[in-house]
Parts: structure tokens; C-alpha cells; sequence
């Protein structure tokens, strides 16, 4: 169990205190390493907690493809990964750790957004890809993994929960009011008032 947290401003700068309050949110989630990463225009920040599982030495996240315009944090394993990995090496990528999760950062260099059909597990991600300007969050078709979102203040706002640690401290903001119905994909988890959770396979 790993945790994630991403945030995507459309007017004002990420906030860096935010980003880390998220992600010290998540703690239990993933005990063995925390780190983030804002980008340079600040308008995108991706954090992670790792639990160690695959690959002790060179597997924290938030990982980077060859030319650093593709970064992803993951929650989750994937199946068959060795297989996938061998392929991709094939086709001339390089990889950067000897995780499972790196799969699917040039899954979407080859695929696009329909990278989600190659990968088969559990698992939850939050992708950003600056040449296409493109911010990717995904679930696995059961939904094992947990991945919720809010609106608020023009910034997407995206974690694995949505209160975190023994003093359920808060990782996602208090959204905007009218967020929710223009979400038809996603439902509403009526325990938290119009935090959304990503609808699994979505």
C-alpha cells in the first residue's frame, strides 16, 4: 500500500505547503519514503508515500521517462510486468528503476491515454505529461485501489484519501460547491460531502 497525491492549477501556482501537508497526510500509507515534485511553471505537483516492495533501492516515486516530460506516482502492482518491461526495452525505451510502475509511464509514450488497456493489476496513478499538457489519473477496472478528487479554487486536487493518518487530517480541500455535477463518470462517496472517488476502470 502506497499512497498518491497530485495537484492541478489552472490560474495560480501550486502551493508547496499544500502539496507536502497531502503528503505528510499519507504517512501510514507508505512509511519507507515520501518525496514530491512540483514542475517548473508550478502549475502541476505529484507526491507519493512508499511502502517497499518491488525494487528496495531505486523504485521511489515520483518517477521521471528518459527526458523528464513524463512523471507518474503509483499506487499498486502490476501483473506481468516483467513480460511488459522486456517489450519495452525492446522498442528502445530505457528505464530509469527496476520498478513494476515504471511500465506505465512508456506504456503512455507508445500509447497515449490508451495505455490503461495494456496494464492488468491493481492500481491507481496520477500521470502528467508536459508535452501534451496532459494530466492522466486512472484506477484499476475493479477498483482495489482508491483514488478520490476534489475541485477547489480552480485547482484539481487528487489523493488516495481523503483524510488521512491517526488525527484524520485533512488531504483533500474542502471543494467548490458545484463540483460533482459535472462529473457523470465518477460517483459521489456520500461519507464525505462532494469529494468524488473515481469509478473504478475509469
Amino acid at each position: 500500500m502506497c499512497g498518491i497525491a497530485a495537484i492541478f492549477a489552472q490560474s495560480k501556482p501550486v502551493a508547496k505547503h499544500a502539496l507536502k501537508s497531502a503528503v505528510q497526510s499519507l504517512i501510514h500509507r507508505g512509511p519507507d519514503n515520501q518525496s514530491m515534485w512540483l514542475s517548473p511553471d508550478r502549475r502541476v505537483g505529484l507526491g507519493h508515500t512508499r511502502l517497499s516492495i518491488i525494487d528496495l533501492t531505486t523504485g521511489d516515486q515520483p518517477i521521471a521517462n528518459e527526458d523528464e516530460r513524463v512523471r507518474i506516482v503509483v499506487n499498486g502492482e502490476f501483473y506481468d510486468f516483467e513480460r511488459q518491461r522486456r517489450e519495452l526495452e525492446q522498442r528502445g525505451h530505457r528505464f530509469r528503476t527496476r520498478s513494476d510502475s515504471e511500465i506505465t509511464l512508456h506504456l503512455h509514450e507508445d500509447f497515449g491515454t490508451h495505455c490503461v488497456r495494456h496494464l492488468r493489476g491493481e492500481f491507481a496513478f496520477v500521470l502528467w505529461d508536459e508535452t501534451n499538457d496532459l494530466l492522466l489519473a486512472a484506477r484499476d477496472r475493479f477498483g482495489i485501489k482508491p483514488l478520490y478528487y476534489a475541485v477547489h479554487d480552480d485547482a484539481l486536487y487528487l489523493a488516495s484519501e481523503v483524510n488521512g493518518g491517526a488525527r484524520r487530517r485533512k488531504v483533500l480541500p474542502d471543494p467548490d460547491q458545484t463540483v460533482g455535477h459535472r462529473r457523470p463518470l465518477c460517483r459521489r462517496d456520500l461519507a464525505f460531502r462532494d469529494r468524488l472517488q473515481q469509478w473504478p476502470g475509469n
